[in-house]
Parts: structure tokens; C-alpha cells; sequence
């Protein structure tokens, strides 16, 4: 079996490959992950920053309890 070189805490160790492809897999996927959470954020303040700038008072989010219907 072969053997692959990974860096765990700034030191250079020699695994196996299969652990090595799980090791880089499991850190992708955090990326990957910490990605979306911060571009799901930064869709959802700009968002709330253009409603908020728009000042436009008939959006439903500013419309009354008592107007939505009977």
C-alpha cells in the first residue's frame, strides 16, 4: 500500500493513503461547510440591510396584524 505525506500541526507525518484521502476529505468538507454558513449570512444581511434602506412602509413585514384578511 502506498504511503502519503500530511501536515498535522506543522509536522509532516507518513500515512497510509486511505488516510491520508480521509484526512484532506474531512477538512474539504468543514470548508466547504464554513462556506456556506458565511455566504448564507452575507445573503441574509444584505437582505435585511435593502429592506431596511428601501423604506418602503407597504411590505408585508410592516403591514398590520389587522389587515391580513378575515
Amino acid at each position: 500500500m502506498s504511503k502519503q505525506v500530511i501536515s498535522i500541526d506543522g509536522q509532516d507525518r507518513v500515512v497510509r493513503e486511505d488516510t491520508a484521502k480521509s484526512f484532506r476529505g474531512t477538512h474539504w468538507a468543514l470548508f466547504t461547510l464554513l462556506m456556506i454558513i458565511v455566504i448564507a449570512l452575507a445573503l441574509l444581511l444584505a437582505g435585511i440591510i435593502k429592506i431596511n434602506l428601501s423604506g418602503d412602509s407597504d411590505k408585508p413585514l410592516n403591514a398590520p396584524f389587522s389587515q391580513q384578511g378575515p
